[in-house]
């Protein structure tokens, strides 16, 4: 029933200006990190796949009613994450009503956030997603999946999610830095086709959000 609600409430709202969120976490880490990432992105996807995204993303803490008015949660940084057990239940049923959580390591994040995923969803494991699902298809082709945004410990780009009745409600991208990507060119320095690909992927995740 609440997803049903959910999805109906988006459905009602296609036709205006839509609003994505950060997630502010608990734990120290730093969730603030890449703070012009995701209005770039929006202003990207907004420019060249046609969402009408309210410029400036929201802030939303996980334990928060708010979070179900946004279709699309990205969370990032550096270190430690730590959800009550309140923001836990109601990440799970945000997630199970049909909202969508992109955690996105910047590198110092990977065992902390595991840890919090496998306690929302006990019974499923993260899963690597395959190069030929329709996120990386979308309308940019990542034939390889995950694109390669920042160099760490020479280790490959990985995405893995969480599936439920086969949607994907949570991405987790590991080893890529998609929001370093997305972020002012002076801040990372980065060529313009890396920031470029960053951007496309980023839209990829969206476009799926939206039409799925």
């Amino acid at each position: 029933m609440k997803r049903v609600f959910f999805l109906c409430l988006l459905l009602s709202t296609l036709s205006y200006s839509q609003e994505i969120a950060l997630l502010k976490y608990n734990g120290g880490g730093d969730w603030y990190a890449n703070p012009t990432s995701l209005p770039n992105l929006i202003k990207y996807a907004n420019q060249t796949i046609n969402t009408n995204i309210k410029s400036k993303p929201a802030t939303v803490e996980p334990g928060s009613p708010e979070i179900f008015s946004y279709p699309f949660v990205h969370m990032t940084g550096h270190g430690n994450v730590v959800f009550s057990d309140a923001e836990i239940n109601n990440l799970r049923n945000y997630l199970l009503s049909g909202g969508f959580l992109h955690a996105d390591d910047n590198y110092g994040m990977d065992q902390y956030i595991r840890r919090e995923i496998k306690r929302i969803f006990p019974n499923n494991d993260l899963v690597e997603i395959p190069g030929n699902h329709p996120i990386f298809q979308k309308p940019n082709v990542f034939a390889n999946g995950l694109p390669k945004i920042h160099e760490h410990d020479g280790k490959r780009p990985q995405a893995f999610g969480i599936f439920i009745d086969n949607r994907l409600v949570l991405l987790y991208t590991y080893e890529c830095d998609l929001g370093d990507g997305w972020e002012d060119p002076e801040v990372h320095n980065d060529p313009k086709e890396v920031r470029e690909k960053a951007l496309k992927m980023g839209a990829n995740i969206l476009n799926y959000i939206f039409k799925n």
